[in-house]
């Protein structure tokens, strides 16, 4: 298995384990050279949202995986966490439906967590 299949496992693990709202992945690779996927997913609160990225951090790190950079934390309305191949976004859900990244990455292949 290649390493952005087995982080973005570990990262919906992750999330769907602190009750992460409409998890979402897209395959990227063939439309950019940022990352292979984007991960998206909701909390309902701050302090939800912030739990979300904790939680995938300390998943993603325990197996090796070190981000590269996380942005929007303190604010914790559109958390993005880099780890090269992979890339997630925790929103709240007005950011959410205001950024719409599903929209803007449609060329993006939709993909079910279980396909990974």
């Amino acid at each position: 298995m290649n390493h952005s299949k087995e982080m973005a496992k570990l990262a919906i693990h992750a999330l769907e384990d602190k009750k992460a709202d409409n998890i979402s992945i897209i395959d990227i690779s063939n439309v950019s050279v940022v990352a292979d996927y984007f991960i998206i997913a909701s909390g309902n609160n701050r302090n939800q949202v912030q739990a979300l990225s904790d939680n995938v951090d300390e998943a993603l790190g325990k197996a090796g995986y070190l981000n590269r950079q996380v942005e929007g934390y303190s604010n914790a309305n559109w958390i993005l966490m880099d780890y090269k191949d992979i890339i997630v976004h925790i929103f709240d859900q007005e950011n959410r439906l205001f950024y719409d990244l599903e929209k803007i990455w449609k060329n993006g292949t939709r993909i079910e967590a279980d396909s990974l």
